[in-house]
């Protein structure tokens, strides 16, 4: 019974997988989901680490070229991210992700090491995207079938017009599209709700 043997291969792949399920269910379904309740960004980070992890542990069992590797991990990063813009905090929870399913697959490390740098990344996560460390601002996407004749030139009067009509904290505002033929103008506004 050489599987018994605690120093086998295997042990030591599950011992990593052991860590990798757990690093990813805290940042996902621990951090990600409970502040944002994303559920197809949950799942498609989730199925992505598992994925890369999978990948990542046979190309780092056998003789292949570190350039291939990053080749092959630019591909699936870049065939997932195409098919759908997706925000900032979205790529850096993903990026995230997909950094624990690489640390934890590259046999060779110690595994005390793996761990370290998991919760130094599930820790620094938390803390940067905690709300109270940053008070949470919105961003909208606004649409005014009018062009206000201030817009330009008298910015705060045209924040606290904003703020009136929504009934929010409008802290700035960003034009980026005034169309004077159909008397359109598009702004993404920034407000505390």
């Amino acid at each position: 019974m050489d599987l018994l043997n605690i120093n086998q291969p295997v042990w030591e792949l599950l011992a990593r997988f052991g860590i990798n399920i757990a690093a990813i269910t805290t940042l996902v379904f621990g951090l990600y989901y409970r502040r944002y309740r994303d559920k197809e960004m949950a799942t498609t980070a989730s199925i992505f680490n598992i994925s890369a992890f999978s990948v990542l542990t046979i190309l780092s069992s056998v003789d292949f070229s570190i350039a291939a590797g990053f080749g092959l991990f630019a591909i699936l990063a870049l065939f997932s991210l195409r098919s759908e813009q997706i925000g900032k905090i979205e790529i850096a929870y993903f990026f995230a992700s997909i950094a624990i399913a690489v640390i934890c697959s590259v046999l060779g490390t110690d595994i005390i090491l793996v761990i370290m740098i998991n919760l130094f990344i599930l820790s620094g996560t938390y803390l940067i995207d905690h709300p109270r460390f940053m008070q949470s601002i919105n961003k909208v996407r606004l649409t005014l079938d009018k062009i206000d004749g201030h817009a330009l030139s008298d910015v705060e009067k045209m924040r606290a017009e904003l703020s009136a009509r929504l009934g929010v904290d409008v802290l700035s505002f960003e034009i980026s599209e005034l169309n004077y033929v159909n008397d359109l103008a598009r702004l993404k506004i920034y407000y505390r709700g």
